[in-house]
């Protein structure tokens, strides 16, 4: 399903910490990052920051009735579940509240790009496996866009994240955007 450039006006990262900015100073929030990044391609998208630091898919689907009812939003990127994991949080119970908030969008007429994240197998592999299948499963029901993992090349990479070694700092901001882009320019063809 595509639609033409002029379709996608605005755009919410509605995620948790890895979208939201956290810990970096205002200039290098994804949002930001990313609206550069469309501009200097020749879209003049808005990109909102839609996302929470902490938050759970619960958390996410509290807020999307409201978060997602601002007029003209187009587009949302989808980027929950890594505090879930955190928290141990059973798979199925988050591909529940995702579905839930896809559902939310959907009846709203926004487009969905879904970034995945992957578990590491700290957690074990049943876990693992239940928990990375999330993404690909709710993308094929929905028939939704997705990129299999939002931290590409910039998980476990020391020079990409901030010294806790879980949040993208500067330049593990400027690849994700690239990611995202890529993305979004392919739901525009």
């Amino acid at each position: 399903m595509h639609i033409n450039a002029s379709a996608i006006e605005k755009v919410v990262l509605f995620g948790d910490s890895l979208m939201a900015g956290y810990g970096l100073s205002k200039e290098d929030h994804l949002s930001i990052v990313l609206e550069n990044d469309l501009k200097q391609s020749g879209l003049n998208i808005k990109v909102i920051n839609g996302s929470v630091s902490g938050s759970t898919s619960s958390g996410g689907l509290n807020r999307a009735d409201w978060s997602l009812s601002e007029p003209g939003i187009d587009l949302i990127i989808l980027g929950l579940g890594a505090n879930d994991m955190l928290r141990g949080i059973q798979p199925d119970e988050t591909e529940i509240n995702l579905e839930k908030i896809i559902n939310i969008a959907k009846n709203k007429n926004i487009k969905i790009i879904l970034a995945g994240i992957l578990a590491p197998e700290s957690y074990g592999s049943k876990y693992k496996q239940e928990f990375d299948a999330i993404y690909p499963k709710l993308s094929k029901k929905y028939n939704l866009p997705l990129i299999p993992f939002l931290l590409e090349g910039i998980a476990l990479n020391p020079t990409l994240n901030q010294k806790d070694g879980i949040h993208p700092n500067k330049k593990g901001i400027i690849k994700i955007s690239q990611t995202l882009k890529k993305s979004i320019m392919s739901t525009l063809k």
